[in-house]
């Protein structure tokens, strides 16, 4: 059985003159919609939302980080070349966003290529780079009719010009759908996003522009926030593969996110795998270190 809600927008007076997303702890729920209604986007349509069966919308997380891990493994097991491994990930990736986004999960962000990964052979960097270009793409047409937003976090400056251009003209296309925000991190590192986080800040202790003593955690989420688009921190991360890490994924933002991990391949992973996650993750009591 599916239930449906329709969503009501909190009007933009409501919000006070700043609204830190610094931890997931706000006086009142403001979601994404609300954020991006507010902020000058298209105001967020009363699309119906899917609640699945034995999941409670109001238990529903905004934020669902994944670390798609297991494409080579797989193409292994099945006797395939990396190439095959990677299109299948891609194909479980396709499933995962539409799930996302029928039952109103407001961001999604998948790890896709982290800083570490240029170790890895010249030819498998070109395979993954040339297939996230192409899938790209190849999935416009279909992200604006399903009003999702796509976002690149990371140093894009790194990525071959030809990717680049595909990620300018994608998030130029996709920056007022506000259904679903895709965030897919490439040529990302947690560690970095601290870093240059520390780095800014010490250069307005230099400058005068704040004193070190009044250097606090909401200043450091601010600053790390900026490189990760001020998103709201993850509720809940998954990993697949049963590798039991994060990888120098959101390292900061993980603080309060709920962490799941389960033995399935990433191109294996679909609605049975984000279904049961969703369970779990409602089963749980999020007490933020209380």
């Amino acid at each position: 059985m599916l239930s449906f809600s329709l969503y009501s927008p909190i009007p933009c007076s409501y919000f006070p003159k700043r609204f830190s997303l610094s931890t997931n702890k706000p006086s009142f729920h403001v979601s994404i919609k609300d954020q991006f209604a507010c902020s000058g986007g298209n105001t967020w349509p009363e699309e119906s939302v899917v609640t699945p069966e034995g999941l409670h919308r109001e238990l529903m997380p905004n934020h669902v980080a994944i670390i798609m891990d297991g494409n080579r493994r797989w193409a292994r097991s099945q006797r395939l070349m990396p190439q095959a491994g990677y299109l299948a990930g891609a194909r479980a990736l396709k499933l995962v966003v539409d799930l996302c986004r029928k039952w109103g999960i407001q961001v999604l962000t998948v790890f896709a290529f982290s800083s570490d990964n240029w170790l890895r052979p010249k030819t498998e960097v070109d395979l993954i780079m040339g297939l996230i270009g192409d899938k790209i793409k190849d999935e416009i047409a279909y992200m604006e009719r399903e009003n999702i937003r796509l976002s690149i976090m990371g140093d894009v400056s790194k990525l071959p010009q030809s990717l680049r251009e595909v990620i300018t003209h994608a998030e130029n296309t996709t920056k007022n759908n506000s259904r679903l925000n895709l965030v897919i991190a490439v040529n990302y590192s947690g560690k970095y996003d601290i870093v240059q986080a520390c780095q800014t800040i010490a250069l307005k202790v230099k400058d005068g522009v704040v004193k070190s003593e009044e250097i606090n955690e909401l200043m450091i989420d601010n600053e790390v926030g900026m490189k990760s688009m001020q998103l709201p921190h993850p509720d809940l991360l998954i990993r697949t593969s049963g590798e039991v890490r994060v990888s120098n994924f959101y390292l900061w933002q993980l603080a309060y996110t709920e962490l799941y991990f389960i033995q399935t391949l990433w191109p294996d992973f679909g609605e049975d795998e984000l279904l049961r996650a969703l369970h779990v993750f409602q089963e749980r009591s999020r007490r933020y270190g209380a």
